[in-house]
């Protein structure tokens, strides 16, 4: 009987982890869900800042062949700095999946901000580029501040165009050198 048994109870306690570790997995997941519908918002409502701060940059917005939107990206730095954030991709106009933003720097900088990024796509092979994950900028790109008129004479470079808006902090250090992105579709 226990040469049975054991089997049994392993089966039973096995069945048991599985069954608690799904139940958990579909935590994270509806986690994740909240955390997907909260930046879908705020990339929303950075759009609507971008505007405000400039209604030129409508054209931008409905002439691109795509863009994405950062709503929150912070970064920081004591002579190495880091930033990071996540965003939704548009293609058309429509939501195509969701992007993660990543820098590394190193150099005389000091400080901390957050802020707000939008990068435009002025074709599709610009855009495919972005979604096949190959597009970084180099150490000296950087973005235009959004201000009243900015992005009036603002031009694309190798097909992409950025603007980044300030939400808080200070920061002696203004480029989105060595920022990598990936592109998750929906």
């Amino acid at each position: 009987m226990t040469v049975v048994a054991k089997p049994i109870k392993n089966i039973f306690g096995l069945l048991l982890l599985v069954s608690l570790v799904g139940l958990h997995t579909q935590d994270i997941l509806a986690q994740s869900r909240q955390k997907v519908e909260k930046i879908r918002k705020d990339a929303i409502d950075a759009k609507t800042e971008f505007l405000e701060s400039d209604w030129r940059m409508e054209k931008h917005f409905n002439k691109s062949y795509g863009y994405v939107i950062f709503p929150n990206v912070g970064k920081g730095a004591v002579g190495i700095g880091g930033a990071a954030g996540n965003g939704v991709a548009y293609e058309g106009g429509k939501e195509i999946g969701m992007a993660k933003l990543s820098q590394l720097s190193i150099g005389f900088q000091w400080g901390g901000q957050a802020y707000r990024e939008v990068i435009f796509f002025e074709d599709k092979d610009a855009m495919d580029r972005f979604k096949e994950n190959k597009i970084e900028f180099a150490a000296q790109a950087s973005a235009v501040a959004v201000t009243e008129g900015a992005s009036a004479n603002a031009r694309y470079v190798d097909g992409v165009m950025v603007f980044t808006m300030q939400k808080g902090g200070l920061m002696y250090e203004a480029s989105v050198g060595g920022q990598k992105f990936r592109f998750d579709a929906f």
